[in-house]
Protein backbone atom coordinates (compact mmCIF):
# COMPACT_ATOMS: atom_id res chain seq x y z
CA UNK A 1 0.00 0.00 0.00
CA UNK A 2 1.38 3.36 -1.01
CA UNK A 3 1.80 6.17 1.48
CA UNK A 4 0.54 9.66 0.80
CA UNK A 5 4.08 10.82 0.08
CA UNK A 6 4.60 8.03 -2.46
CA UNK A 7 1.35 8.95 -4.21
CA UNK A 8 2.31 12.62 -4.42
CA UNK A 9 5.75 11.81 -5.80
CA UNK A 10 4.23 9.37 -8.30
CA UNK A 11 1.83 12.01 -9.61
CA UNK A 12 4.61 14.60 -9.80
CA UNK A 13 6.91 12.26 -11.74
CA UNK A 14 4.09 11.17 -14.05
CA UNK A 15 3.20 14.78 -14.87
CA UNK A 16 6.79 15.85 -15.50
CA UNK A 17 7.65 12.76 -17.55
CA UNK A 18 4.55 13.35 -19.68
CA UNK A 19 5.81 16.86 -20.45
CA UNK A 20 9.29 15.54 -21.28
CA UNK A 21 7.87 12.93 -23.67
CA UNK A 22 5.60 15.55 -25.22
CA UNK A 23 8.61 17.73 -26.06
CA UNK A 24 11.27 15.08 -26.75
CA UNK A 25 9.05 12.25 -28.02
CA UNK A 26 9.89 12.78 -31.68
CA UNK A 27 13.62 12.26 -31.16
CA UNK A 28 13.13 9.25 -28.87
CA UNK A 29 10.50 7.48 -30.99
CA UNK A 30 9.69 9.16 -34.31
CA UNK A 31 6.14 8.59 -35.50
CA UNK A 32 4.95 7.23 -32.13
CA UNK A 33 2.89 8.75 -29.36
CA UNK A 34 4.13 7.82 -25.90
CA UNK A 35 1.98 8.37 -22.83
CA UNK A 36 2.80 7.73 -19.19
CA UNK A 37 -0.01 5.62 -17.77
CA UNK A 38 1.24 4.93 -14.25
CA UNK A 39 4.24 5.50 -12.00
CA UNK A 40 4.97 3.41 -8.91
CA UNK A 41 7.56 4.73 -6.46
CA UNK A 42 9.38 2.56 -3.94
CA UNK A 43 8.87 3.29 -0.22
CA UNK A 44 12.32 4.93 0.06
CA UNK A 45 11.53 7.10 -3.03
CA UNK A 46 14.70 5.97 -4.82
CA UNK A 47 13.15 3.83 -7.56
CA UNK A 48 10.27 4.58 -9.95
CA UNK A 49 8.58 1.96 -12.13
CA UNK A 50 7.10 3.85 -15.05
CA UNK A 51 4.46 2.23 -17.24
CA UNK A 52 4.12 3.65 -20.75
CA UNK A 53 1.61 3.19 -23.51
CA UNK A 54 2.78 3.46 -27.12
CA UNK A 55 0.51 4.31 -30.05
CA UNK A 56 0.55 2.80 -32.64
CA UNK A 57 1.44 -0.37 -30.78
CA UNK A 58 3.51 -1.81 -33.63
CA UNK A 59 7.26 -2.23 -32.84
CA UNK A 60 6.85 -1.59 -29.11
CA UNK A 61 10.05 -3.46 -28.27
CA UNK A 62 12.14 -1.22 -30.53
CA UNK A 63 10.61 1.90 -28.97
CA UNK A 64 11.21 0.55 -25.48
CA UNK A 65 14.86 -0.15 -26.37
CA UNK A 66 15.19 3.42 -27.64
CA UNK A 67 13.66 4.75 -24.42
CA UNK A 68 16.07 2.66 -22.34
CA UNK A 69 18.93 4.23 -24.30
CA UNK A 70 17.62 7.73 -23.52
CA UNK A 71 16.87 7.03 -19.83
CA UNK A 72 19.89 8.97 -18.44
CA UNK A 73 18.88 12.08 -20.44
CA UNK A 74 15.25 11.70 -19.36
CA UNK A 75 16.28 11.35 -15.71
CA UNK A 76 18.51 14.42 -15.99
CA UNK A 77 15.67 16.51 -17.42
CA UNK A 78 13.33 15.20 -14.74
CA UNK A 79 15.90 16.23 -12.14
CA UNK A 80 16.05 19.73 -13.59
CA UNK A 81 12.27 20.05 -13.31
CA UNK A 82 11.81 18.64 -9.80
CA UNK A 83 15.01 19.78 -8.13
CA UNK A 84 13.17 22.14 -5.78
CA UNK A 85 10.67 19.46 -4.73
CA UNK A 86 12.82 16.33 -4.46
CA UNK A 87 16.19 15.87 -2.87
CA UNK A 88 17.04 12.70 -4.82
CA UNK A 89 15.71 11.96 -8.30
CA UNK A 90 14.64 8.31 -8.38
CA UNK A 91 16.06 5.74 -10.78
CA UNK A 92 13.56 5.29 -13.59
CA UNK A 93 12.74 1.98 -15.26
CA UNK A 94 10.26 1.89 -18.12
CA UNK A 95 7.79 -0.92 -18.76
CA UNK A 96 5.17 -1.40 -21.47
CA UNK A 97 1.61 -1.04 -20.17
CA UNK A 98 -0.35 -3.55 -22.21
CA UNK A 99 -3.68 -3.05 -20.47
CA UNK A 100 -5.23 -1.36 -23.53
CA UNK A 101 -4.21 -4.28 -25.76
CA UNK A 102 -5.65 -6.65 -23.18
CA UNK A 103 -8.97 -4.75 -23.16
CA UNK A 104 -9.13 -4.83 -26.96
CA UNK A 105 -8.49 -8.57 -26.93
CA UNK A 106 -11.27 -9.17 -24.39
CA UNK A 107 -13.71 -7.06 -26.46
CA UNK A 108 -12.87 -9.04 -29.60
CA UNK A 109 -13.42 -12.30 -27.75
CA UNK A 110 -16.76 -11.13 -26.37
CA UNK A 111 -17.98 -10.00 -29.80
CA UNK A 112 -17.18 -13.35 -31.42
Amino acid sequence: MDSTRQKKISRLIQKELAEIFLRKGTEIAPGKMISITRVRVSPDLSFAKTFISIFPSKDQDAVLTSIHGHTPKIRYELGQKVRTQLRIVPEIVFYIDDSLDYIDNIEKLLKS
